[in-house]
């Protein structure tokens, strides 16, 4: 007597792979698209690595089309200057960390750095790109 309903011994992965692959091609097309930032091609040097304090520093940004940036909003240099006073007054920020993109003029850097360290901020830092 042979029965028809015999449960099955053997595993079938192909529905498994099916929705592996399908979860795969999902995190590849929305992988690009969660990394939000400005734009900044950053000089490269052999300099170490920035290592992270318990405050987290400022970080102004420059454009190459010489933007400057603070928290992702574009600001002029004189609104920079007064938000710089009034952090430091209020103790909110004690690092500076100036991301200027390489195609960025001198000028508008040296000005964003003398801003920095007229509002008596020393702890300052010019971010790149490690050389490989």
């Amino acid at each position: 007597m042979k029965f028809r309903n015999r449960l099955q011994d053997e595993i079938n992965v192909i529905p498994l792979v099916d929705i592996v692959l399908v979860i795969l091609i999902i995190f590849m097309i929305t992988a690009p698209l969660m990394t939000t930032g400005l734009e900044v091609d950053l000089p490269k040097t052999k300099d170490s690595p920035v290592t992270q304090k318990e405050k987290k520093p400022l970080r102004i940004t420059i454009t190459h089309s010489g933007e400057i940036k603070v928290s992702g909003e574009t600001v002029t240099l004189e609104q920079l200057s007064r938000w710089l006073y009034e952090a430091r007054r209020n103790q909110l920020v004690e690092e500076i960390q100036i991301e200027a993109d390489r195609r960025a003029l001198y000028d508008t850097v040296a000005k964003v750095l003398s801003e920095v360290r007229r509002a008596g901020f020393t702890q300052v830092g010019l971010l790149t790109q490690p050389d490989r």
